[in-house]
């Protein structure tokens, strides 16, 4: 199992600096993740960094409380993908889903898959630990209404990260040919082996280098 390959290498702190960027990119040519995750502020430098690599540069969308206007994450999601985003996490709207305003949901998700149609994949983070089982599913299934590529657990700014039982909810609801991404949390190889088994086709973690070398990870994210 190539489990490098399905990592997104993530730095997504505050106080993420140039070097940690620039260094974050290296491993991710050296290890060949799936792509970096970093705040919109870098996607420039980091595709820079990344040319030719073949590594992606993966960016988030109204990150990380998903209450910007439906209007700001068009504009940061063509912002991001004009400075070469290849992917762009995007988080729903938390409130307008526990209020049961679906449409609005789906038409939030399906403005920024619009915007980022034929240039970059979507993954929709619905921010498992603030929700109930229902309100899962129903993000799950509003995600794949509005045509995203990937449903993704967690911000991993929250209360609580990407958990199995999650994922395979997740994986159940969606069906096969959608992307799940388990986020948050994933520390070491073994969780991300129980995440992969669980439905998970993408991993989110700043520990991408302690997972693949079969190591644990200190990080949160």
């Amino acid at each position: 199992m190539d489990i490098a390959g399905m990592i997104d290498h993530t730095l997504l702190k505050a106080d993420a600096t140039k070097e940690q960027i620039k260094k974050l990119c290296e491993e991710a040519k050296e290890y060949k993740f799936a792509s970096v995750c970093v705040n919109p502020g870098w996607v420039k430098y980091a595709s820079e960094l990344l040319e030719g690599s073949g590594v992606n540069v993966c960016t988030v969308i109204g990150f990380p409380l998903g209450a910007t206007t439906l209007e700001t994450k068009v504009f940061e999601t063509k912002n991001a993908i004009e400075n070469g985003a290849a992917e762009v996490d995007m988080v729903i709207n938390i409130g307008a889903l526990k209020d049961g305003d679906n449409d609005f949901v789906e038409k939030e998700i399906r403005a920024v898959v619009e915007a980022a149609k034929g240039q970059a994949l979507t993954k929709v983070i619905i921010e498992a630990c603030l929700l109930t089982e229902e309100e899962k599913v129903r993000a799950c299934e509003l995600a794949v209404k509005a045509g995203a590529d990937y449903v993704k657990t967690s911000t991993g700014f929250s209360t609580g990260g990407a958990t199995v039982e999650d994922v395979k909810l997740m994986r159940k609801t969606v069906g096969p040919d959608i992307g799940v991404k388990a986020s948050g949390g994933v520390r070491s190889a073994e969780d991300a082996k129980k995440m992969i088994e669980a439905g998970a086709s993408r991993i989110g973690a700043s520990s991408g280098v302690s997972i693949v070398k079969g190591l644990t990870s200190e990080s949160d994210y």
